[in-house]
């Protein structure tokens, strides 16, 4: 009867978590069907058609060229040898980890008509200002660009596992039936890979249509930009929710496409290991177009990037190092700790009940208190901003109620706020983590705990921890490290006078000072580099 007890507390636990970290989503539903006082109405006449199509642009254009930069880098990583290529195979992945506003921002200052790009082009062939014309890096094209070039390794991660996992004896059998390598790749390995491709194309469309900051330093309207503007221009959250319960169609619309799009496709392939690929050795002019192609879009994504940002910091060292620097480096500190702390408990929750009680219910509270992952940042911190004015108005009036002195805004006021959307949106990612480390741990161990009368507690405690923590530290650390950067819930949420390092980067970004803030941009993306490294250590080791 105790132990029946223990996994009622297990059941009821974690789904009482799911339900909390699922509330905000369905916050953003319930007040989208408020009043707005003719807000949105007159948004949907005026703006909202061109907010709309610079969203569907964006998504669809990052997409198609994420894909061109993805795919032959992932193609050429797994399946092609040539000088370099051991290093390119990290390399590739480093670009994630820059914050597409810092990319716009640096970008801006070598293409713009005052950069170092132009004013060469004039010195070299004498024209003037009026004598020829140079694309606009400030518009959508460019937004195009820079979200690109930080996004696509998404899909260079994801393609180059599923290219690493093709069984070799698939291209041979194609070679033998006289197809060429390029007749091969697009018979055979394009389309074997195209799960991988539709789960990484719609990560980059969520990311795409979520991003705040390149979009917004760009002058871009998006639906992002016009959930930030209405809430905070018109003060308005009904509105906010209006639009952002769009920006969630767009999303599950998206993924729902391709799901619906290869329904009935299946894929039966037995798993190879590193050691059996047969790798093509690229030769001759092959091999210098891989070089140049990789190295290539390495050094525009990142490594020219990056140089320029250590430029920046050594420029303005003195500058930079302030006491709001380190002021706002411990706001940082706090709250993807705090975070962190919390999105692993609850992965420990939500993973062990599933483990002790599988089946639908538990699966479904795995699945709920996932969700936030799917959804924006900007469009998560309305859910949270409306579940936590609740709370604070139920906790105020409870306390008129009682007679006791008002509390005030002791939840939307606060880090509250901000720590609870962070582990919203994040808790995906640990729920992930602790999952994969919990399957490697055979059931015969629950049972042999079991029958030594150990209750479900100290099984867990026992057995499971000490066996996991490898799983819990890495998920703790991609959750600390996600929290960092994130921008949007942090601009929305955060309370008066507080900033985060990724908001103090922003707002000197904004005012065309980065140089200032240099260091803890470069600070965010070493921290950024931190799970890129454990990603691909864990795809190397895996293959």
């Amino acid at each position: 009867m105790k132990l029946v007890d223990k996994f009622t507390s297990w059941k009821m636990s974690s789904t009482a978590i799911a339900a909390a970290l699922f509330l905000p989503i369905a916050a953003i539903a319930y007040t989208s069907l408020g009043q707005t006082d003719d807000i949105f109405s007159h948004l949907m006449s005026t703006v909202m058609p061109t907010y709309v199509f610079n969203t569907v642009v964006l998504a669809i254009g990052v997409m198609l060229l994420a894909f061109l930069f993805g795919l032959p880098s992932a193609w050429l990583m797994a399946r092609c040898s040539f000088p370099s290529d051991k290093i390119l195979q990290w390399l590739l992945v480093l670009p994630l980890a820059m914050p597409g506003y810092i990319v716009a921002y640096i970008f801006t200052d070598w293409f713009d008509f005052a950069g170092p790009i132009q004013s060469a082009l004039r010195d070299v062939t004498g024209w003037g200002p009026r004598d020829y014309w140079f694309p606009d890096i400030r518009s959508i094209t460019g937004s195009i660009i820079v979200l690109a070039l930080v996004l696509y390794p998404y899909v260079y991660l994801l393609c180059r596992a599923s290219f690493i996992e093709q069984s070799s004896t698939l291209t041979q059998s194609a070679r033998l039936l006289k197809c060429n390598a390029w007749q091969t790749f697009l018979r055979v390995s394009l389309p074997l890979a195209r799960p991988a491709i539709a789960v990484s194309l719609s990560l980059v469309a969520m990311e795409a249509i979520g991003d705040y900051g390149t979009v917004s330093y760009f002058a871009v309207n998006t639906l992002t930009t016009a959930v930030y503007d209405t809430w905070l221009g018109y003060s308005s959250l009904t509105a906010a929710a209006k639009i952002s319960m769009i920006m969630l169609f767009f999303i599950v619309l998206f993924i729902g496409l391709e799901g619906y799009s290869r329904r009935k496709q299946k894929l039966f392939q037995s798993k190879m290991v590193q050691e059996d690929r047969h790798l093509i050795h690229l030769t001759g002019g092959q091999k210098w177009c891989a070089i140049f192609w990789c190295w290539g879009l390495v050094s525009i994504a990142f490594i020219f990037p990056i140089m320029q940002l250590l430029y920046y910091a050594y420029q303005y060292i003195e500058q930079s190092w302030t006491t709001q620097f380190r002021d706002y480096s411990i706001n940082s500190l706090k709250v993807s700790l705090s975070a962190a702390m919390v999105a692993v408990f609850v992965a420990l929750i939500v993973n062990f009940r599933h483990r002790l009680l599988p089946g639908l219910p538990s699966e479904v509270t795995k699945k709920a208190a996932s969700m936030g992952y799917a959804v924006p940042g900007t469009v998560l911190a309305i859910g949270v901003m409306v579940f936590v004015l609740t709370l604070d108005h139920w906790l105020n009036d409870f306390a008129v109620s009682m007679e006791w002195k008002r509390p005030g805004l002791l939840f939307s006021g606060s880090i509250f706020a901000l720590v609870f959307a962070l582990v919203v949106r994040f808790s995906a990612v640990a729920i992930g983590s602790v999952e994969s480390s919990l399957k490697k741990i055979p059931p015969s161990l629950d049972m042999a705990s079991r029958t030594l009368g150990c209750t479900a507690n100290e099984t867990l405690k026992q057995i499971h921890l000490p066996l996991i923590k490898r799983g819990v530290l890495i998920a703790g650390l991609l959750v600390f490290i996600e929290s960092m950067k994130e921008l949007n819930a942090s601009l929305l949420l955060r309370p008066f006078n507080f900033e985060t390092l990724a908001t103090y980067v922003f707002n000197f970004a904004s005012d065309e000072q980065l140089e200032l803030a240099a260091m803890p941009a470069v600070l965010l993306v070493l921290v950024g580099l931190l799970p890129l490294i454990v990603v691909n250590r864990t795809l190397e080791h895996t293959h």
